[in-house]
C-alpha cells in the first residue's frame, strides 16, 4: 500500500494548532463577530417595526363621544398632531402637540339613540361639553394602557423571532415601552390645547363653514379646549342629521364677510367657484384686487359678463394685465365698484379705497424704474386715504394690486389688500397696517402647468367686526390646480384675537402722523415677499 506523503506546510499548522489548545491561547475565529453599531442598528429596527406593528394590530380603542361612536388610535409620525377623521366629509388637522406619534380620531357612526335623546331634549346640550369631557379622558386613558400593552407585546413578539433569546426580546420590549413613554412625555409638554382656533379642514369644500364655526363665536367663545370640542361634536352631529343636503351655514348678524380674490387670468372655472363660496360663506363683498384678464384686449371682455350675477358688490381695481379698455367695460356693469386714483365706496358698513397699476404690461416684460413706479402710485393711494380720513370717512380697507404699492399706505389704514405674486401672505407693517396678498384665484390663468405642478387656486374669507370694522379672523381656501380635486380649509386669527390677548384698538384711536413711507417690517413669523410674478 502506497504512503501518502503529508506536505510539511501542512504539518507545521497542525502542530502549532495542538501547541495553542494546550496552552489555552485563544482559537482563531473564521467569522468576525458583528460590530457595534450593527447591533444597536438592528435592534433598533426590531424595536420600531415591532412596536408599530403592536400599535396597527391593537393599539386603538373605541369610545363613544357624546352622541357619536369615535375609534381612537396612536400612529407613528414625525410631525404629531391630532387628526380627526370625519367621513364622508373629510378630516380637520389639528397642531395639538410636537412628537413622534399622532393621535387618529375616526368618527364611526353617529349612535341613533343618543343623537334623538338630544334632538328631542335640547336642554341636554348645555351638558354635553362636561360629557364629551369624560368621554375623552376616559378614552385617552384606556388608549395609553392598550398602547403600551401593544408596543411591548409587538416589540418583544419581533424580538423573539428575529433573536431566538429571551432575554434579548424582553429587552426591545422594554426599549419599546421607554420610547413610548418619552414619546408621551414629549407630547404633553408641547401640548397646544388652543390648536383647534387654527384647524386645517381637508374634504368638501360646503361643510368647512359649519364645522369650523364662525368668526365671532371663535373669538368670544372658544376660549378653551374642553368648549372647542363640545362645539365640534354638536356641529358634526347636525352634520350627520341630515340625510340629503348639509346644513345651511347661519350668518353671523354682528360679521361682515369679504371675499378676497385676484389673478384670475382668463380662468372661466373660477366664476363658478367665487359664486360657491358667497353662497356657502354668505359673502357680503367681493374685492378682487387686478389681474382678471390676461392681455386686456376688448375680445377677452365677455369674460367679465358672469360677475353681476355673483351674489355680492364686487368691487375691482386694475393690475398689469388689465387695460383701460377693461376697466371701462368692467365701469358700466352693475353691481361692480371700479376703484381708482383713491376713490372710495361704502358696502356692507365698509370703506374701500382703490388704485389701479401703474404699469399695462400683459408680455410681463421689463419696465425702467418699475418699483418706483408702483412706489409713487402707493403715494397718491395714501394721499387720498389722510384726505379721507380728514373729510371724517376714514377708509377701513385699501386696495392696490402690487404690494410694493400697498406697502405705502402703512399707518394710514387698518388693512390693505394686494396680489400679484400669485402667492399668499400676511404681514403686519411697521406702523401697524395689515398687508394681505392673495393667491392666484385662477390658478395663475392660461399659465397654470408652467411649474412641475399645477398652480393651487386660492382665496380668502375676511370676518370684519361689524362694530369696529377691524379683522377678526381669516379662512384661507386652496384648491387643488388644473386636474386635482383636493380641498384645504385653514382657520387663522389675529393675535389681538387670540385668547388672552389685549383687545383691539378701537377706531377712534387716531392713526400714527405718517412721515416719509417706508418698507414694513414683518411681524415675526409672517411670510416675506419671495419674488413676484406678473
Amino acid at each position: 500500500m502506497a504512503r501518502v506523503r503529508v506536505p510539511a506546510a501542512v504539518l507545521n499548522a497542525l502542530n502549532r494548532f495542538r501547541t495553542t489548545r494546550r496552552s489555552g491561547s485563544p482559537v482563531p475565529e473564521l467569522a468576525a463577530r458583528p460590530r457595534p453599531w450593527a447591533r444597536a442598528l438592528g435592534l433598533t429596527t426590531v424595536v420600531l417595526l415591532g412596536a408599530w406593528l403592536g400599535l396597527l394590530v391593537v393599539g386603538n380603542v373605541r369610545v363613544p363621544v357624546g352622541p357619536m361612536n369615535t375609534t381612537m388610535t396612536l400612529r407613528p409620525a414625525l410631525d404629531g398632531g391630532t387628526k380627526i377623521n370625519i367621513s364622508p366629509l373629510g378630516a380637520l388637522h389639528l397642531d395639538s402637540h410636537i412628537a413622534p406619534v399622532r393621535l387618529d380620531v375616526n368618527v364611526d357612526q353617529l349612535d341613533p339613540d343618543r343623537s334623538q335623546a338630544l334632538v328631542d331634549h335640547p336642554e341636554r346640550l348645555s351638558g354635553l361639553q362636561d360629557e364629551v369631557t369624560a368621554d375623552i379622558e376616559h378614552g385617552t386613558l384606556d388608549l395609553a394602557v392598550r398602547s403600551c400593552v401593544a408596543v411591548v407585546a409587538g416589540a418583544t413578539a419581533l424580538g423573539l423571532a428575529v433573536y431566538r433569546r429571551p432575554r434579548r426580546a424582553l429587552g426591545a420590549g422594554g426599549l419599546a415601552l421607554a420610547l413610548l413613554a418619552a414619546s408621551g412625555v414629549t407630547a404633553y409638554a408641547t401640548w397646544n390645547p388652543k390648536s383647534v382656533l387654527e384647524p386645517r379642514f381637508s374634504g368638501l369644500l360646503s361643510s368647512a363653514p359649519s364645522v369650523v364655526g364662525n368668526a365671532r363665536n371663535i373669538v368670544t367663545e372658544f376660549d378653551v379646549y374642553q368648549q372647542e370640542l363640545a362645539r365640534l361634536v354638536t356641529n358634526v352631529t347636525k352634520l350627520y342629521d341630515v340625510t340629503s343636503t348639509l346644513p345651511a351655514y347661519q350668518p353671523d348678524p354682528t360679521t361682515v364677510r369679504v371675499l378676497h380674490v385676484s389673478d384670475i387670468h382668463l380662468n372661466p372655472a373660477s366664476w363658478k367657484i367665487i359664486a360657491s363660496l358667497v353662497e356657502q360663506y354668505k359673502v357680503d363683498v367681493i374685492v378682487d384686487s387686478g389681474d382678471t384678464m390676461d392681455h386686456g384686449t376688448a375680445a377677452e371682455n365677455g369674460f367679465l359678463d358672469p360677475i353681476p350675477d355673483l351674489g355680492a358688490p364686487y368691487v375691482w381695481v386694475r393690475g398689469n394685465h388689465d387695460s383701460t379698455t377693461t376697466q371701462a367695460y368692467l365701469e358700466d356693469m352693475r353691481n361692480v365698484h371700479v376703484l381708482d386714483d383713491g376713490r372710495a365706496v361704502t358696502l356692507a358698513g365698509l370703506r374701500f379705497a382703490g388704485i389701479g397699476d401703474p404699469q399695462f404690461t400683459p408680455d410681463r416684460s421689463a419696465v425702467p424704474d418699475a418699483e418706483g413706479t408702483q412706489e409713487a402710485a402707493g403715494d397718491r393711494l395714501a394721499d387720498a386715504l389722510r384726505a379721507q380720513r380728514a373729510a371724517g370717512t376714514p377708509v377701513d380697507v385699501a386696495i392696490a394690486h402690487e404690494p410694493a404699492a400697498a406697502r405705502r399706505t402703512d399707518g394710514e389704514v387698518p388693512m390693505v389688500l394686494a396680489g400679484h405674486v400669485h402667492h399668499t401672505e400676511m404681514e403686519i407693517l411697521e406702523k401697524g397696517t395689515r398687508l394681505r396678498v392673495e393667491g392666484s384665484t385662477g390658478g395663475s390663468g392660461l399659465r397654470a402647468v408652467e411649474g412641475k405642478y399645477p398652480d393651487p387656486i386660492e382665496a380668502s374669507i375676511l370676518y370684519f367686526d361689524r362694530d369696529s370694522r377691524r379683522l377678526q379672523a381669516w379662512d384661507e381656501i386652496r384648491l387643488g390646480g388644473l386636474g386635482l380635486t383636493t380641498a384645504e380649509v385653514s382657520r387663522h386669527l389675529p393675535k389681538e384675537n387670540q385668547p388672552g390677548a389685549s383687545p383691539t384698538p378701537t377706531p377712534s384711536t387716531p392713526a400714527p402722523t405718517p412721515s416719509t413711507p417706508t418698507s414694513g417690517t414683518p411681524q415675526p413669523g409672517s411670510r416675506t415677499p419671495s419674488g413676484s410674478r406678473s
